[in-house]
């Protein structure tokens, strides 16, 4: 399909969270102090780095500078790159779900079951849904026909938001994302995670409590990282008719806060850390008494 014909619009302007200058300037240190913990934080951790650079970097430059305006290239190109690396992470979790209901439910067969040959697999599985659920949402980007408004009520380009703003009747067309994203992340939370805990809930009740609660410790990182990803998006999804400031407060969740929140959930489980933060507050402890017996 031709969209130059069909698409006057060449540029959006981006409104952000707010209009308010002092505002402006409180979100660029905040969000500059949080991009940064989140790359140190997640140095290893591919995805939520990605999560955090595909809008981030420019809404603090935007911040600084004024600029809120995106070519109607990068708006696109924005929104492949939020459904790609959202598409992958959710095979990620599925994965790591399905990794911990081997582990506690069928620990004999572990080692044949997740094996090198199979994490390899799950990894380019988890790109190639990846990159064709993004292709999908921006080939539906492309044949929207924008002629008229091109002010985006939010900080990056989102189809939400975006496909609001074309001269076309909105209502089907949100139907139709709201089928393809909003219902389907609802499914694999019914029907992937949420029966896989279940089950294991069930495997660990007449375990011991010691086992019963590392188990129970390792799955609960694990659900939090999954409600506080899918919560956000099965929201804003099924509710994008309309819209709602608390859209805007979700957006800054998964895009900020969530790749920032993801490695202190999973290290605050590993016991290297947990002994460590135990000599530090011991350590701490010592020296406020030793402070004290110093002065009396």
């Amino acid at each position: 399909m031709d969209v130059a014909n069909k698409s006057t619009v060449s540029e959006f302007v981006l409104l952000g969270l707010s209009n308010s200058w002092k505002l402006q300037m409180f979100f660029f240190m905040v969000f500059s102090l949080f991009y940064v913990a989140t790359m140190v934080s997640n140095s290893l951790i591919v995805i939520d780095m990605s999560l955090a650079s595909f809008a981030i970097p420019k809404m603090i430059t935007d911040y600084l500078t004024g600029h809120k305006t995106i070519s109607f290239d990068g708006c696109i190109t924005q929104i492949f790159f939020l459904h790609l690396f959202t598409g992958t992470e959710i095979i990620f979790l599925m994965a790591m779900s399905s990794d911990r209901y081997i582990a506690i439910c069928k620990p004999l067969h572990y080692a044949s079951i997740i094996s090198p040959q199979m994490c390899v697999a799950l990894v380019v599985f988890s790109w190639v849904v990846g990159v064709t659920h993004s292709m999908s949402q921006v080939m539906f980007a492309l044949t929207l026909p924008f002629c008229g408004p091109n002010e985006v009520d939010s900080f990056f380009c989102d189809l939400p938001v975006v496909f609001q703003l074309a001269c076309v009747d909105t209502y089907v067309l949100g139907l139709f994302m709201i089928s393809t994203s909003g219902i389907i992340n609802c499914l694999v939370l019914l029907y992937s995670f949420i029966p896989f805990y279940v089950i294991v809930l069930v495997t660990i009740r007449n375990r011991s409590s010691k086992e019963s609660s590392k188990v129970l410790s390792t799955c609960t990182a694990h659900f939090i990282v999954v409600f506080m990803f899918f919560g956000p998006f099965i929201f804003i999804y099924m509710w994008s008719l309309t819209s709602f400031l608390v859209d805007k407060i979700l957006s800054v969740f998964y895009t900020i806060f969530t790749p920032i929140l993801n490695p202190v959930i999973y290290t605050l489980r590993n016991q290297e850390v947990k002994t460590a933060m135990r000599k530090l507050k011991n350590k701490l402890l010592n020296s406020n008494k030793a402070t004290l017996l110093h002065y009396f």
